[in-house]
């Protein structure tokens, strides 16, 4: 016996007809709830809210949509807890980097071992700061997302927990009420999804830097634990164009990898002075969420590809507080610095290199543009991690190592505190004054606390002391008594 077909209540009831059965969209949702519906709960008008929202309010297709949904939100669980879905970041870009990813070969790798040997042997001429012990490594682009991507969590980290937040609100306020309810044991879909919408987003730049980048440090800090290392590949891209041999480009790379991996190998604090500045800027960053509304409103929940591209430019307000105004010129300032600093010695170092007046320029130029992916970097994050002073920090840095020398230039490095400021990149030639006058003006401190502290100022061999004590001054006239009038009468 063939069953009665199903009843669509022209009414909109969700009374049984005759046969006992409910209509399908009241029985799918009292399924749902264990075979009752909530009280109060109005199905069609659920129907028709679902029908503004694009979503389908056919039962079949609902189903159909509830359960892909649930194999996507398996697919994209963090599993670990964790607010951003690190894994899809992981497994989205590798698959951006993939594609023309060249596998390493054995002579490429000896190529570049014998490119960062002859660089440190230059460099050893450049500055007084030795040589990292860890000797050059070379990685395919598959290979530099696996290295880098444990630094890009730290550095993202703060941000990418606020973004995947207000996208699980974003989207848990735009479900109809009766939507909530029927949802209410299943918040945590919400967190999937905007953990895996940022974990998506921040892994496609990535493996699109991946693409881009010569080697470990090319965003001014290293990326990796195991420094120096090289991308053959985006060195024989970035080489495309430039009529200069390709040697003279590694050789020029690796050069800058080096010098880079010098400088935070000697300079132990600089690295965490760097990661805190952008650490305490990202505490203060706040999300538009406008536009966190406006992407989740354009999120197909029946295909899994729009999720792709969901979050994009614009997720963060404009508006800096105090506390980040500091912190970004912290950050601009430290990263000039570095960058200048490099860029002086590289340019020593490769003096005998005849392409290297060309290259310096070309990646300076590089370094103050970015490229797409870069971009699309500082659009995810809200922050841009480029020098925008290196040309005034390379002035500086030079004029240093004039009046100083290498010892003397690179003995700046020794202490946070003695850091140049931004002052000091207005007027690089102002800089040794200014310096030398805070340098006396605390030695007369010092040497006033030391004679304090040593009873000096008690010493009744010292004129000046002995006639303060008594009120007197050594050039005021009197007899031995101290009176004007030699009376004793101190009228």
């Amino acid at each position: 016996m063939a069953e009665n077909p199903p009843n669509n209540r022209p009414d909109g009831s969700d009374d049984p007809d005759e046969s006992g059965r409910q209509d399908p969209f009241a029985e799918m949702l009292s399924n749902l709830f264990g075979g009752q519906l909530p009280e109060g709960m109005d199905t069609s008008d659920l129907q028709r809210q679902l029908g503004a929202m694009g979503m389908p309010s056919d039962p079949a297709a609902m189903q159909a949509m509830m359960g892909q949904m649930q194999a996507m939100m398996g697919a994209m669980s963090s599993g670990d807890g964790s607010p951003v879905n690190w894994k899809l970041a992981q497994d989205s870009a590798r698959q951006a980097a993939a594609g023309d990813d060249p596998s390493v070969t054995t002579a490429r790798a000896a190529a570049i071992g014998d490119a960062g040997r002859l660089a440190d042997m230059w460099l050893d001429q450049a500055t007084t700061f030795d040589a990292s012990p860890a000797g050059f490594s070379a990685y395919s682009r598959a290979q530099w997302v696996e290295k880098t991507l444990p630094r890009w969590k730290k550095l993202t980290e703060p941000v990418a927990v606020s973004v995947s937040q207000a996208i699980s609100t974003a989207m848990r306020d735009q479900v109809p009420e009766e939507m909530k309810a029927m949802l209410g044991s299943a918040q945590g879909m919400f967190q999937n999804l905007g953990g895996a919408m940022f974990g998506l987003q921040l892994g496609t730049a990535v493996g699109g830097l991946a693409k881009d980048v010569l080697g470990s440090t090319d965003i001014g800090i290293p990326l990796t634990s195991e420094a120096p290392a090289l991308v053959p590949a985006n060195i024989t891209a970035f080489g495309e164009g430039l009529d200069i041999p390709e040697q003279e480009v590694l050789l020029f790379a690796a050069l800058r990898e080096s010098a880079h991996a010098r400088l935070f190998h000697r300079v132990p604090w600089l690295q965490s002075h760097v990661l805190g500045a952008i650490e305490d800027y990202a505490r203060g960053i706040h999300i538009d969420m406008s536009r966190i509304e406006e992407a989740v409103r354009d999120i197909d929940p029946s295909n899994p590809e729009s999720f792709q591209g969901a979050v994009t430019e614009g997720l963060f307000m404009p508006q800096r507080t105090p506390a980040q105004e500091a912190a970004l010129a912290k950050l601009e300032t430290a990263l000039a610095l570095i960058e200048g600093w490099v860029d002086e010695v590289v340019a020593e170092a490769a003096a005998n290199l005849p392409s290297a007046a060309a290259l310096r320029e070309t990646v300076r130029r590089r370094r103050a543009t970015g490229g797409p992916a870069e971009q699309a970097f500082a659009s995810l994050v809200g922050l841009e991690l480029r020098p925008r002073r290196l040309r005034d920090a390379a002035k500086l840095w030079s004029l240093l190592k004039d009046e100083r020398g290498l010892e003397g230039r690179d003995a700046i490095w020794q202490h946070p505190d003695l850091m140049p400021g931004t002052e000091d990149l207005d007027d690089p030639e102002g800089f040794s004054a200014r310096r030398a006058l805070a340098e006396a003006s605390d030695g007369e401190l010092d040497a006033a606390l030391n004679r304090l502290l040593d009873g000096g100022y008690d010493d009744p061999a010292d004129p000046a002391a002995e006639d303060a004590a008594e009120g007197t001054s050594p050039d005021e006239p009197g007899d031995e008594d101290g009176t004007p009038d030699g009376s004793g009468d101190p009228r």
